[in-house]
């Protein structure tokens, strides 16, 4: 039901590095991380980038917003110098730079379709039609005695940007998040073809998600930062989480 990493360091570095840069999987993986988690988004040419915000001002100064500026634009904009000075001119990269970066230093990927308002299937669209492309490509430059991890996963708040990822790329499997789970979770489940429910930790009850793993789906939680309620989760069930510290909870963390 998940074949998956269980600890996933979110948006890269968590809390020790900007979210969605270069820099920090490079601090994953500093933290012996190969598992992460991060946002995917469409720039005005079409071109999927990491970004978490629709908008202009919180990870990238200035006005504006990522669906009217190009990938080349933004890959030079500074990501990193509202962190911390030491990470100034750290660009906004490519979803393309990333999968590569993930392949090279053996990364699994859980990316998650975040499109801005009114893109939703053209962001599904385009993230599928990349993975599935350098997947295909990095499995032909393989040898055929080489190990390979598990397909990467795609997540979203969005039906339709999973529904648009699974008609360009259905065999990459999906995951369905939703912050407060629905009675009618296991039907929203299936319209999208989800093999797991992504759900806010502090909402989740120990019933809901012994129906949900009855039912024969992953469960995953986002973003637990306490150990003891890292072990609670497992104890119920949770087949995997993500973390902003990974300074606390090592990818190994068993409970």
């Amino acid at each position: 039901m998940w074949p998956f990493p269980r600890v996933i360091a979110h948006r890269g570095g968590g809390t020790l590095a900007p979210e969605n840069t270069l820099a920090g999987l490079r601090c994953g993986l500093a933290h012996g991380y190969r598992a992460v988690e991060f946002d995917v988004m469409l720039a005005a040419d079409g071109v999927p980038v990491l970004m978490h915000d629709p908008a202009f001002g919180r990870t990238v100064p200035g006005i504006g917003n990522v669906a009217e500026t190009s990938a080349a634009l933004l890959a030079g904009m500074d990501a990193g110098s509202w962190f911390g000075p030491q990470f100034a001119g750290e660009p906004v990269p490519g979803f393309a730079q990333v999968i590569a970066f993930c392949h090279r230093e053996g990364i699994w990927m859980n990316a998650e379709i975040k499109p801005s308002p009114g893109f939703a299937a053209e962001t599904g669209r385009a993230a599928a039609a990349l993975l599935k492309q350098m997947l295909a490509q990095q499995a032909e430059a393989r040898l055929a005695d080489d190990a390979s991890m598990p397909l990467p996963l795609f997540s979203s708040f969005s039906p339709e940007a999973l529904m648009a990822a699974r008609d360009i790329a259905p065999d990459i499997p999906r995951g369905l998040l939703i912050g407060h789970v629905p009675e009618d979770w296991q039907a929203r489940l299936e319209q999208v073809g989800a093999m797991a429910l992504h759900t806010n930790h502090r909402n989740l009850k120990q019933e809901q998600a012994q129906a949900i793993k009855d039912a024969g789906y992953g469960l995953f939680c986002y973003t637990v930062d306490d150990p003891e309620a890292a072990r609670r989760l497992l104890e119920w069930g949770v087949d995997a989480f993500c973390t902003d510290r990974i300074d606390l909870i090592g990818p190994d963390f068993a409970g």
